[in-house]
């Protein structure tokens, strides 16, 4: 009956490569956390307007929390820094450069086989 439907989830190709597992843990933590410390702002500040004796305790555990917020999202940037500098960028040549050092490399094999030009002069007595 269902012959001619497209089917629901189609996967399409992505423009960006994945983010590395560290820097995704990394990334999902800060959020976490980030939102987190969003709630507890919100619920100091609604205290603060209400004059609820706790107040005081969420602005200072929200202070932290910016704190903690702050540190987490720093540590998004340092780990994918550490990942690049350790696993490189995936290049490829350019076929330009690929055809330079072709050139390049067949140019040094010539001149390795390139018998040398003129009699040899080495002396054979001092060797």
């Amino acid at each position: 009956m269902d012959g001619g439907r497209r089917p629901l989830w189609q996967g399409e190709p992505t423009a960006r490569r994945r983010m590395a597992d560290p820097v995704r843990t990394a990334a999902v933590r800060a959020v976490i956390i980030v939102a987190v410390t969003l709630i507890q702002a919100m619920v100091a500040f609604l205290c603060t307007l209400a004059g609820s004796w706790f107040a005081f305790p969420a602005v200072l555990s929200t202070v932290a929390s910016t704190i903690v917020a702050t540190w987490a999202v720093l540590d998004v940037w340092v780990t994918r820094q550490v990942w690049v500098q350790r696993h490189g960028v995936r290049s490829e040549p350019s076929s330009t450069a690929r055809e330079l050092r072709r050139e390049r490399r067949e140019a040094r094999r010539q001149e390795r086989r390139r018998p040398p030009e003129g009699p040899s002069r080495t002396d054979r007595a001092a060797a």
